[in-house]
């Protein structure tokens, strides 16, 4: 599985096929185990074994210690990040921006109403799609203009879901 994980502004791109992982090109022989008892993974790349402080801060957002400083990691999976790609897109031209269903489903909640002011990354509408719950998240700042679809309703794939207006803050 393909992971994407940001820290900071730089993003690197983390592959993982059983026991081997491959971090930016390099390929590693690679486990992760837990410490019982203590927010501490034990990661082994080809052989040499170092303690990983980590704490989960929320969903794909971790707090790593690292070398004896501390960092916030995001963690995306593949799968996640071409959700998002379907999803609001910021700094679109004029017009109001438009979250659009990226697979067919049941809108099983909606996090959002009317004029409400939303920030980069908050929870939009939740649609459960295979038996899976897909919350669908705001890319950039804005002010929801119009909720075009409501829990219990069945949705197409591309359908417009909520639209937003540029933020009310300058």
């Amino acid at each position: 599985m393909k992971y994407f994980v940001t820290i900071g502004d730089r993003e690197v791109e983390v592959e993982v096929d059983r026991e081997r992982v491959t971090v930016a090109g390099r390929s590693f022989a690679a486990t992760l185990g837990v410490l019982p008892g203590a927010p501490v993974r034990l990661l082994t790349l080809d052989g040499a074994t170092a303690a990983l402080p980590c704490e989960p801060l929320s969903a794909g957002r971790w707090r790593l210690g690292w070398h004896g400083e501390q960092v916030e990691a995001d963690v995306m999976d593949e799968r996640t990040r071409h959700i998002r790609s379907l999803t609001v897109r910021s700094g679109a031209a004029a017009g109001p921006a438009t979250l659009r269903a990226p697979m067919p489903g049941l809108v099983v909640r909606l996090a959002v109403e009317v004029g409400q002011q939303i920030g980069a990354g908050a929870g939009v509408v939740v649609l459960e799609a295979m038996k899976m719950e897909n919350e669908l998240k705001a890319s950039g700042p804005g002010v929801v203009r119009a909720v075009l679809v409501q829990t219990g309703q069945a949705v197409e794939k591309g359908q417009a879901l909520v639209e937003f207006g540029p933020s009310a803050d300058p």
